[in-house]
């Protein structure tokens, strides 16, 4: 295992410490993001699996519209509130277990699905992984949510906190007019996860697609998304407060809050 990827998964254990924070703080995923996965998904039937489903901010949408989903997630405190929150559900059934380790005992699926979570599993073992999972012509669909920040003089305001705190990849980091108008084209330059998925070969019809909305968070709420954030959570805590404090005082000198354009990314794929 690559010193990369030991500190990726450190970071993605971060999260079940401010479980209900994540739960209350995190936005969604657009219903029409979810119909494009079923429709191309066509399941008839089959059940889905999902990928570091965290406490169900996209587990809930697919359950109440009857998709049977098998959902792993590796932390406990996550898990217990992913079971709240699909508890409504019977076709949901939640496994707590790394991805890397769980085992689909025989199981094959007709979809996997992973949303803001790809990222984490293990580069060099994720496509078989799922490969695994899948049942012939079964689908992937990978989705994440990347933000811009519409006021280009708060943008300015922002990076100047982060800069004095050494933060990066915050959600605030880009104005919304950087992203273009090519699906995908948020992760910059590298096509990723397109390109690895082709580079993997064994998989087709690849297809991306954006889904775009208005989002307004008022400071409270943003502080709550951002201190959910790995990027934040990682941090020893007097200077996580500091940092928040900081960007708190700078969203109140303009306005109280931060408009921004709010992106859905979903990528799709399906096994030959």
């Amino acid at each position: 295992m690559t010193a990369e990827v030991r500190v990726d998964m450190a970071r993605s254990q971060v999260f079940g410490e401010v479980a209900e924070l994540y739960d209350a703080a995190r936005p969604g995923y657009s219903n029409a993001l979810v119909a494009e996965v079923l429709a191309y998904a066509a399941l008839g039937g089959c059940a889905a699996v999902e990928v570091g489903a965290g406490t169900g901010k996209a587990t809930v949408p697919f359950a109440e519209l009857g998709t049977p989903l098998v959902c792993i997630e590796p932390d406990p405190r996550m898990a217990e509130v992913l079971r709240r929150n699909t508890a409504r559900y019977p076709g949901v059934r939640v496994e707590c277990d790394r991805f890397e380790d769980w085992q689909p005992g025989g199981r094959r699926f007709g979809l996997l699905l992973a949303a803001s979570s790809w990222h984490w599993a293990d580069p060099e073992r994720r496509w078989n992984l799922a490969h695994a999972a899948l049942a012939p012509g079964g689908a992937v669909a990978l989705f994440w949510n990347p933000h811009g920040v519409r006021d280009a003089e708060l943008r300015t305001a922002l990076a100047e906190v982060d800069g004095r705190h050494g933060m990066t990849n915050t959600p605030h980091s880009e104005l919304a007019s950087s992203y273009g108008e090519v699906p995908g084209s948020s992760l910059g330059l590298d096509g990723w996860p397109e390109a690895e998925c082709r580079r993997d070969g064994r998989f087709i019809d690849l297809h991306a697609v954006r889904y775009r909305q208005d989002q307004y968070y008022d400071t409270d709420r943003y502080l709550g998304w951002l201190a959910s954030l790995s990027t934040y959570r990682v941090l020893p805590a007097d200077r996580r407060e500091q940092v928040l404090a900081e960007t708190a005082q700078v969203l109140d000198a303009h306005g109280g809050g931060i408009g921004m354009d709010h992106l859905s990314e979903l990528f799709l794929a399906r096994v030959r």
